[in-house]
């Protein structure tokens, strides 16, 4: 008789040619060009479902990018309903220059494969559809009763999904949820992931005088990008503390058990200097670096730009100046609130001869903290120690996976970390990879958790 693990194995290098042929979509939610690119990944994402054995699979509208549902409901109503989550968009691929090899056309080296998406998230999101269909290839069923919601606009916020998933909580009903977007401590030790931050993002449109002027009349007028600057150093203090008022009215004050469990996790301060390319840290004060990372919020510029950016000299002071901002929020915070925080603030410390506009974004999501003692977290860890001969570590990230929140608010479900990627992988970043022996561990890892959640 076959098992799973024979047929995984059988099947090994048609599953690597599927990540490859996945990875070829160029599936980037944050630009309208590849709208249609995310599309063509959701409609290879539910010829993928069908051909793998799974029900009622279809390509949902959101009013954006779409999302692929489907289902596997034979296991009886006395089996727990998992759903699985994943999304097939990917980050925009620039800057190109610093790619070895195509964005979009993945190559295989050293046991990795290097492709835009390989790592977040289509190769972890493949992993599952790889383990259902092995299951019921060599087991006729699945142990328990499973469910799929994949994105495509996770990069981008999911803007849409709150409203998309309330309008269908009965169709996404389950009672937990395993996401395949999610991160592992190392390349070969697991991680208990038990907190994601929230994101609010704006930009900052500054405007002097009507239109570009010669810089003639530099001490005349003001000009857009040095108030911009200005605007911008007020935001924070020195040391590192976020300046803006009330930022951290909300934010919940760390426990002596929360540090203390932090502490535990293994952290090397000059090897992740090393890893960083970095001579110092910074950030706010009273703070370890960890605790600023898992559970402090943040204020990062993502971009500025105005005025003459090609070669030579152009002796202008411009119209306009921009700059695009991203906050990380933890739990209780409200990404609403901080960009109305942000408004205020500018309003009252906009320099002289200009003005100022706060524009806020789409791009957002909800902080998420998941009991550490739910009793789920013990078949999770108990799967990730076999498959990893290791106990996993329990963290939180400083990044962000919006729907995770909206799963929690209309479908009452808590969502666990169960994916592969690793954060020297490169994710959002040139020459993003996933390690191949990690793709073939979450096939394996998936399947036996599926049956360590059946009820006897």
């Amino acid at each position: 008789m076959t098992t799973w693990q024979s047929f995984l194995e059988k099947n090994r290098e048609r599953y690597i040619e599927e990540l490859f042929e996945f990875v070829r979509i160029p599936s980037v939610s944050a630009m309208k060009v590849h709208i249609p690119d995310v599309k063509r990944a959701g409609e290879w994402v539910v010829s993928r479902l069908e051909s793998a054995g799974i029900e009622h699979v279809e390509l949902m509208p959101t009013g954006g990018h779409p999302v692929v549902y489907g289902d596997w409901l034979h296991a009886g109503e006395d089996q727990p309903t998992i759903l699985i989550y994943g999304h097939f968009d990917v980050q925009p691929p620039d800057p190109l220059d610093l790619w070895e090899s195509p964005p979009f056309e993945p190559v295989m080296k050293n046991g990795r494969i290097y492709g835009r998406g390989a790592s977040d998230d289509k190769g972890g999101m493949l992993t599952p559809i790889i383990a259902v269909e092995a299951l019921l290839n060599t087991e006729g069923k699945l142990p328990v009763n499973v469910k799929f919601c994949f994105e495509g606009q996770e990069e981008i916020g999911s803007p849409q999904i709150p409203d998309f998933l309330e309008k269908h909580k009965e169709k996404f009903a389950a009672d937990l949820v395993l996401s395949s977007d999610g991160l592992l401590w190392s390349a070969d030790v697991p991680m208990m992931l038990t907190g994601l931050k929230g994101l609010a993002s704006f930009e900052i449109h500054v405007t002097g005088p009507e239109q570009d002027l010669h810089s003639g009349l530099g001490g005349v007028v003001q000009n857009p990008l040095e108030a911009l600057s200005r605007l911008i150093a007020t935001m924070r203090h020195d040391d590192g503390q976020i300046a803006i008022e009330g930022f951290y009215d909300d934010v919940r004050d760390l426990t002596e058990e929360e540090r203390h469990q932090f502490s535990e996790s293994p952290y090397d301060e000059e090897a992740h200097k090393t890893q960083l390319g970095i001579k110092e840290f910074f950030g706010e004060p009273g703070f370890t670096n960890r605790e600023r990372n898992w559970a402090r919020p943040t204020l990062d510029i993502n971009g500025m730009w105005g005025g003459y950016q090609g070669d030579g000299t152009k002796t202008v002071i411009p119209s306009k100046a921009y700059a695009k901002f991203t906050c990380r929020l933890v739990v209780d915070q409200h990404p609403d609130k901080i960009v109305e925080l942000v408004r205020q603030h500018v309003a009252k410390h906009t320099p002289v001869g200009v003005t100022a506009v706060v524009v806020s974004s789409n791009d957002k999501g909800m902080p998420y903290l998941i009991p550490s003692d739910h009793p789920a977290n013990n078949i999770v860890g108990q799967v990730l120690t076999e498959v990893f001969g290791t106990e996993p570590h329990f963290a939180r990230v400083g990044g962000s996976i919006p729907i995770t929140d909206s799963f929690r608010a209309s479908l009452g479900a808590w969502t666990f970390n169960f994916g592969w990627t690793v954060m020297d992988e490169n994710l959002h970043a040139p020459n993003e990879f996933v390690r191949v022996r990690n793709f073939e561990r979450g096939q394996r890892a998936y399947c036996m958790i599926l049956h360590r959640f059946k009820k006897e």
